[in-house]
């Protein structure tokens, strides 16, 4: 799992380092680290290092001394090097070894762009661990023209590495400005820095590298968690071998409805596939016998359960309600979509996981708050509305979208990797919700220990398994049969 941190809790774990002297062998790490990466993409993309042209946009602190230190490392093996002196005041160590090296430095201009656009592989070394959106406007005219013609550059096979932070990019919250670098690659330093793993940063950032340089964060909580497919092997919750049916986990599911039994389905299937002692479903008669007919196992008679999911398929009001107080009285976890999320109006009094899309958010937002925000405003700072709601809920919050956020009340985040597009289709939203329960019930068997269960951590795995369940589907039904192979692989694979 990636953890990720924010810029002053990154600058506040170099300051003793610092304040001891280390700052050469910190650069000297760094620039290494950031040269090694430089030298496999160039050989291989390219085949060699030798002949090929490489620009540095070099700033004027430390970031940008690493990247000149970077390209000296590269001239040194036949690369030839032009460093690009964005601020006239570069890192003055840096520029000597380029150039001792035999690059050369060039102001912004003309011909800094010329060589930009030439370049098979750019480094970008503006800013660093203090990157944020909005920039000068000659850098932005500068980067605008270069990057223009093409995704990641003027060249189909251009190379664009980044330097701890992608340029115009907020490190701690991944916001973008209107002008911001397309990296292929970030090679950033101590810690993966939270921007990099959020909404905007993310995308902007390409693929990352973490260079240890021997920075302690044994005490610091990080500000986004990123799971990645190895945790599901470490952390899905999977059977053992003294479990009954009532051990591994009860669901109660309130879920479709004659207008759309269909929704009743998907949460149902999502539920078994993912792996649950026993489900019961509420639902009107129609759903019931859909249900039945592909899982059987299905109870549809009220009884005791471990844990709620309900909302999907715009089910019967009273029977949500009906379960939402039994799971405040028995303080039971509860996970709420679609349909569910109107009728919450206050904070609930249990361990509470709401999953909406921006629309929702909205609505949620406006019941619990004043001056709640537009559609648009959500869409544009996914992480900051989310955290709004998760606060003013005191609940984990699920925002959905091309790459969906998970938001505690304590402002932290968890950022699964962003599901393929396959997953834009009706009902696998329904889906979700359906694991989403199944992993409240399978961790809740025993209440004392359920309510020690990290639920934005839960719901990032399930939102990380039902992405890579998208990736073997074209549609919301084919997804609980992926999501059974899934988990019976994740338990192959567990020591």
């Amino acid at each position: 799992m990636k953890l990720g941190y924010t810029a002053d809790a990154v600058r506040a774990a170099e300051q003793p380092l610092l304040d001891a002297g280390q700052l050469d062998p910190l650069m000297r790490t760094a620039a290494a680290g950031l040269a090694r990466v430089c030298r496999e993409l160039l050989t291989g993309h390219h085949g060699q290092i030798a002949g090929r042209r490489v620009v540095v946009l070099a700033g004027s602190g430390k970031n940008g001394g690493d990247a000149l230190f970077a390209g000296a490392d590269l001239a040194s093996r036949g690369a030839a090097v032009t460093a690009v002196d964005v601020f006239s005041r570069p890192f003055a160590a840096g520029v000597s070894a380029l150039r001792a090296a035999g690059g050369e430095v060039e102001p912004l201009g003309p011909a800094a762009l010329a060589a930009l656009r030439a370049a098979d592989l750019v480094i970008d070394g503006v800013f660093g661990t203090g990157a944020k959106p909005g920039l000068p406007e000659a850098l932005s005219s500068l980067i605008t023209d270069w990057q223009a013609a093409s995704g990641t550059g003027s060249r189909a096979d251009q190379l664009v590495v980044a330097v701890d932070v992608p340029t115009g990019v907020d490190a701690s919250t991944g916001t973008t400005g209107e002008v911001s670098v397309r990296a292929d690659h970030t090679v950033t330093f101590g810690a993966h820095k939270a921007g990099l793993l959020l909404p905007g940063g993310a995308e902007a950032a390409g693929e990352i590298t973490l260079i240890d340089i021997g920075l302690d964060f044994e005490d610091v909580i990080p500000a986004v968690e990123a799971p990645e497919p190895a945790d599901l092997v470490d952390l899905w919750p999977l059977p053992q071998p003294h479990m009954h049916k009532y051990s591994r986990g009860v669901l109660g599911l309130v879920a479709g409805s004659q207008r759309y039994p269909g929704a009743g389905v998907l949460a149902a299937a999502g539920a078994v596939s993912a792996g649950l002692g026993m489900l019961r479903l509420l639902a009107p008669a129609t759903v019931e016998a859909a249900v039945l007919e592909r899982h059987p196992e299905t109870v549809t008679e009220p009884g005791r359960v471990q844990a709620w999911a309900l909302g999907p398929g715009a089910p019967d009001s009273l029977e949500m309600r009906r379960a939402l107080v039994d799971a405040e009285n028995r303080s039971l976890p509860v996970v709420i979509d679609a349909a569910g999320l109107r009728l919450i109006t206050r904070p609930l009094e249990t361990s509470t996981i709401v999953t909406p899309h921006a629309g929702e958010l909205v609505g949620l937002l406006g019941r619990l708050t004043t001056g709640g925000p537009d559609r648009a405003a959500v869409e544009a700072q996914p992480v900051t509305h989310a955290v709004r709601a998760a606060e003013a809920l005191g609940a984990v919050v699920v925002l959905k979208g091309n790459r969906t956020v998970i938001a505690r009340p304590d402002g932290t985040v968890v950022a699964p990797p962003p599901g393929p597009a396959n997953l834009a289709t009706a009902g696998t939203g329904d889906v979700l919700t359906g694991i989403l329960g199944a992993l409240l019930a399978t961790t809740a068997g025993d209440l004392a220990e359920a309510h020690r269960i990290d639920l934005a951590r839960l719901a990032g795995l399930a939102v990380l398994l039902h992405g890579l369940a998208g990736r073997h589907t074209t549609h919301a039904s084919g997804l609980p049969a992926v999501i059974e192979e899934l988990v019976l692989e994740l338990g192959e694979r567990r020591p």
